[in-house]
């Protein structure tokens, strides 16, 4: 196959990707007081199955034009660089390199868990700073009200990551060898 199929095979995936993301935006599932949702899940699986790189695209661009749609315009820089930032980091761990020639084998699954578990808890360490930068500098909260803000978000950000790195593997444990088969997996 030629590189410039290949780069267009690519292109679409990670369109097709970065629309599953954002409209799994949308799903949610109420869950001990907070919203569960598949977003962050799908975030590491973008970072699983393209790379640091293109995988913080498809990730940061689905979550960003959600937040645009959705009427939160004024912060999709920061949720693009947030969701990104999963990807990013679950990708960089589980192929430790930027390069996707290092393809991913079933024996490195404790790298992909790895990667899991610290790209969805680099969100929830972006999410508190990004709680906090706006409660006390954006809002004018006393440092007390920022904390227990913090607190009140903590509970449900940790929640979705632990959704996160549970269902992630799951995903890619499923997707990566149908892609595979089909002759696809190395071309992403």
């Amino acid at each position: 196959m030629s590189s410039s199929r290949n780069n267009t095979l690519r292109l679409c995936f990670l369109g097709l990707m970065t629309a599953i993301v954002f409209i799994v935006n949308y799903l949610r599932i109420p869950f001990m007081g907070t919203q569960l949702h598949m977003t962050n899940a799908l975030c590491v699986l973008c970072g699983l199955l393209f790379g640091p790189g293109a995988g913080f695209l498809a990730a940061g661009l689905g979550s960003g034009l959600y937040d645009i749609v959705a009427g939160w315009g004024a912060e999709c820089i920061i949720t693009f660089v947030n969701k990104g930032a999963i990807a990013l980091v679950a990708g960089l761990i589980a192929y430790k390199t930027c390069r996707k020639e290092e393809s991913l084998n079933t024996s490195d699954s404790i790298r992909i868990v790895i990667g899991c578990i610290l790209g969805a808890l680099s969100y929830v360490a972006l999410y508190m700073l990004k709680t906090f930068i706006f409660g006390r500098f954006v809002d004018g909260l006393a440092a007390e009200a920022v904390q227990v803000k913090l607190l009140s978000k903590l509970p449900g950000s940790l929640m979705n990551a632990a959704f996160a790195f549970i269902c992630a593997p799951i995903l890619f444990s499923a997707l990566r060898p149908a892609l595979k088969h089909a002759g696809l997996y190395d071309k992403l």
